[in-house]
């Protein structure tokens, strides 16, 4: 059977490195690619099993003139592609700071257009199944605690939609995890209901084995919420923090 190969771009977060272990257990070769890498090379080092299986590669989502040079460069052309790059700014500061407001819209929608485009436009790579991206309730609806970083969201989840019926007749699925508060050291310290928040292997498993429609939402709870904010009347959203 042949080895299926995966492209994790974004790799140091949480979601991403629970996601490598889980590819590797199935048996995945696992390109990491990240800014990261001596982070990343520790954590191989550290938690990965079939450590031959996983190649640790330097991606920076915002250098978008690298990002040709850098998908050349692959060892091999994956299967399967994984966008989990990330960065926060609190809403308030990115309202006074624009470089912050900038950065979000660079790594969670610019970058991601930018690498992923890419990768659809290579119709020489037959291999490739499947591209998943990971979003965020934040993109749902737009709401006063964090528009900026919640708009980004909603950009990027748009742009995987319409990627979908792009490239559905090659016969490539593409699916947007929608995520509701995932602990890791991205929301450390925000002070987010306890009784809410998913661990990153939760959310790299809809990751690594997602169904066939379009946008995943993990966990039962955050169903609910994700149907409650697509149809609630914008007075209520008001409302929201």
């Amino acid at each position: 059977m042949q080895t299926k190969t995966v492209l994790l771009l974004g790799a140091n977060s949480d979601v991403a490195k629970a996601a490598i272990l889980q590819y590797n257990a199935l048996g995945y070769r696992v390109l990491a690619a990240s800014r990261s890498t001596d982070a990343l090379h520790d954590f191989v080092a550290a938690k990965v099993m079939q450590k031959e299986w996983v190649d640790v590669l330097y991606f920076d989502a915002t250098d978008f003139n690298s990002h040709a040079a850098f998908y050349a460069a692959l060892p091999e052309k994956p299967h399967v592609v994984v966008y989990a790059a990330g960065f926060l700014q609190h809403n308030e500061a990115a309202l006074r700071d624009f470089a912050g407001a900038l950065q979000m819209m660079q790594v969670h929608y610019a970058g991601a257009v930018s690498i992923l485009n890419i990768v659809a436009m290579d119709t020489q790579n037959t291999r490739l199944e499947r591209i998943v991206g990971l979003s965020s309730l934040s993109g749902v609806r737009g709401r006063r605690s964090n528009f900026i970083y919640g708009s980004t969201k909603a950009a990027f989840t748009q742009y995987l939609a319409g990627l979908r019926q792009y490239l559905f007749s090659r016969k490539v699925t593409v699916n947007v995890i929608v995520a509701g508060y995932i602990r890791s050291k991205m929301t450390a310290g925000l002070g987010l209901p306890e009784s809410l928040m998913l661990e990153p292997a939760f959310i790299a498993r809809a990751v690594v084995r997602p169904a066939h429609r379009f946008t995943i939402v993990p966990g039962f709870k955050w169903k609910l919420i994700y149907t409650a904010l697509k149809w609630m009347p914008e007075q209520l959203v008001a409302r929201l923090p």
